[in-house]
């Protein structure tokens, strides 16, 4: 009889034995390899929080008392034990459990994250609400070691220390190591230090020595300092003791004779006290503990040998932006890179090869990032920051006030920009276009394909100002790529395909579907021109306006938030050139946050396919073509013509621009 198909929710563990919960934990990481080996996800840490998990749903009334999971990506177990055991297998699939915790998907979800270095301060936020509305429950955060790097974190403690509220903060250390005989020793401590005996005889020595006239209180500091010398010494707790934190631990994760008293003491203390609880990241799977890293986050995988279930054909955007990169670091020594704790996503772990000297790894701290970059380039430094769009988000601040009022030429390499699939809401990249178009100094660019990323990462680091180059997640389209590569003008785009009926203009992974869209379009007697922005920012007002004089309506396409993004920097651009009465439309992602799902599968619901480009081209060439229009005279009336601009392949194209450049050097 299968232990965990008896759990249909934190209840039933309740009505197990402890000693069945070692078997139940092994049914729960087979459970989650089988998954994820299918379809991909978080496997290494989820692997390593699975006695933890169990122990805390079994002592506390959840969801009553409330666990707040920091970043959410170790919640696979959770998800197990609150009744999704049956729907786990659509983990990260499109209309499936998400990967990370969710409101809208359970009440044992009880905050959405994505992002690390939330849970303390969100778990304080409801420990004010139960205290304001007069509420009796438990709240527990579970914060993963990496999170403590965050600046977030490190302010949601030092907030709930000063208000001396009762929660508990779990530090989930997977990275430390641990012996026998310092869990042993640990274990046992930490069972004296938070037993009741000792907490009530501790309290009351502490009443009674600050009842002594003149000489208590400085007896009850000495007495204090001593438990103080001996937790820094045993229990190396003192950094959270002095932010007002009672310190526990560490203690083994993974062994429920300490775990599961050490946990049930402390939840009976009062005030603020953070459990430290050391874990082995993929705790069950041996790849994933022989490589933790790549196993973070992961594909799907075979399961006997821990292999990608499938290789990528070609290089990935960001194997060819970091690949630019250290060329050109080669050349300029002033080039260093910055990573906030995603060395191996961004790519970086290139460029830390062959320059160890030269790669910042600052922790889960994207906003020190953006500031330390500035400083470099104050004082002539070449920084680069890799980063994903999602996260860059963090960093806003930084961005306006310590980059760009200064006009410092910092380089932001934005990786995972527009949709990035089974991650889902908190990490599509939607919205870099939009925060980023709008500050003053500031460059943005997307590339067509890889021989374009690579020219416009060596556009950045020409430039004297701030600028960002925005790529896509996946793999790279094949072009032929340009033996060096060159600097682009600033603010020039290019004329793929002239055409006199319709200006599809596109940006990023957008043009080549934009492309296709009017290789179809020219079947159906239309004439299409396409346009490559290149740049976000600043805008080729002169070819858009020329383009736009000369067709009847004018499409926009970009895979990012409409509002406020590329498409509405098209329709300002238009405005200002006095382009008045031309029918546009533009393509985008819709205003609400996008659900996670194959890269594939999405673009084609929200339009961004060539598919989604020539039906919205069709409809807006009807609506300007209806005799309502008509009557209205807003828009030229000529008839559709065929195409018989000049038309490019990828090849083409790929040599065209190459040509272009020898010529331009």
């Amino acid at each position: 009889m299968s232990l965990l198909k008896s759990i249909h929710g934190p209840s039933d563990l309740k009505r197990m034995s402890t000693e069945q919960f070692p078997e139940l934990c092994q049914e729960i990481r087979e459970q989650i390899i089988s998954v994820v080996s299918n379809v991909g996800g978080h496997l290494a840490s989820n692997l390593g929080v699975v006695e933890l998990t169990v122990a805390l749903h079994a002592l506390l009334d959840t969801p009553k008392d409330k666990i707040v999971w920091d970043t959410s990506n170790q919640a696979y177990a959770h998800k197990l034990l609150t009744g999704r055991r049956e729907r786990f297998h659509t983990l990260r699939q499109f209309g499936g459990l998400s990967g990370f915790c969710k409101r809208e998907e359970s009440v044992y979800d009880t905050f959405n994250a994505g992002h690390a270095g939330t849970g303390v301060s969100a778990a304080l936020g409801m420990v004010e609400a139960r205290e304001q509305l007069g509420q009796n429950h438990k709240v527990v955060c579970v914060v993963g070691d990496g999170a403590m790097t965050a600046g977030l974190t490190l302010e949601g403690l030092h907030h709930a220390g000063g208000l001396d509220r009762d929660v508990l903060v779990v530090l989930n250390d997977n990275q430390m190591s641990i012996s026998k005989n310092v869990g042993a020793i640990s274990a046992y401590l930490n069972r004296t230090f938070t037993g009741e005996f000792y907490t009530r005889v501790k309290e009351e020595t502490r009443q009674f020595l600050g009842a002594i006239p003149r000489i208590g209180q400085p007896i009850t500091k000495i007495a204090h300092r001593a438990e103080e010398l001996a937790k820094g010494i045993i229990l190396q707790g003192l950094l959270f003791e002095e932010l007002g934190f009672r310190y526990v631990g560490p203690i083994d994760g993974h062994n429920f004779e300490h775990l599961l008293p050490t946990l049930e003491n402390v939840l009976k203390l009062r005030g603020p006290t953070l459990l430290h609880v050391i874990t082995k990241k993929g705790l069950g799977y041996q790849p994933a503990m022989e490589n933790p890293v790549w196993f973070h986050a992961c594909p799907a995988f075979v399961r006997e040998t821990g292999e990608p279930a499938k290789k990528a054909p070609r290089p990935s955007y960001t194997a060819i932006a970091v690949n630019t990169l250290v060329k050109l670091a080669r050349q300029d020594r002033r080039i260093v890179a910055i990573t906030a704790a995603m060395c191996e996503g961004t790519g970086l772990t290139a460029f830390e090869k062959e320059f160890p000297d030269r790669l910042y790894d600052v922790g889960i701290a994207e906003q020190h990032a953006v500031t330390f970059a500035g400083g470099l380039a104050a004082q002539g430094m070449r920084p680069v920051v890799a980063i994903y769009s999602t996260f860059l988000q963090r960093a806003f601040d930084q961005i306006v006030h310590d980059v760009a009022t200064q006009n410092l030429p910092v380089t932001f390499c934005i990786d995972r920009g527009g949709l990035v699939a089974e991650d889902g809401t908190t990490h599509h990249g939607a919205f870099d276009y939009a925060y980023l178009r709008h500050v003053p100094n500031m460059v943005v660019m997307a590339p067509k394909d890889e021989n374009e990323l690579q020219h416009m990462i060596k556009t950045c680091l020409t430039y004297h100002g701030p600028a960002t180059v925005r790529y896509s997640r996946g793999t790279s389209l094949g072009v032929e790529m340009a033996p060096e590569p060159v600097t682009l003008p600033i603010g020039k785009g290019e004329l793929l395909r002239d055409g006199t009926d319709v200006a599809i203009v596109a940006v990023g992974v957008t043009v080549w579907q934009a492309m296709k869209a009017a290789e179809r379009l020219e079947q159906d007697g239309i004439s299409a021109a396409v346009v490559n922005a290149r740049f976000v920012k600043p805008l080729d007002a002169g070819l858009l306006g020329e383009v736009a004089r000369r067709v009847r309506c004018l499409v926009t396409v970009e895979e990012a938030a409409r509002m406020g993004g590329f498409g509405s920097a098209v329709l300002e651009s238009l405005s200002d050139q006095g382009v008045t009465g031309l029918p546009t439309k533009v393509l985008g992602l819709p205003d609400w946050f996008i659900e996670q799902g194959p890269q594939d599968l999405l673009r084609e619901k929200y339009g961004l396919t060539a598919e989604g480009i020539y039906q919205g081209v069709k409809a807006l060439l009807e609506k300007v073509s209806s005799p309502a229009v008509a009557r209205e005279g807003s828009a030229d009336q000529r008839p559709l013509r065929t195409g018989q601009g000049k038309r490019f392949s990828l090849a083409s194209l790929a040599r065209e621009e190459h040509k272009g450049d020898e010529q331009g050097s």
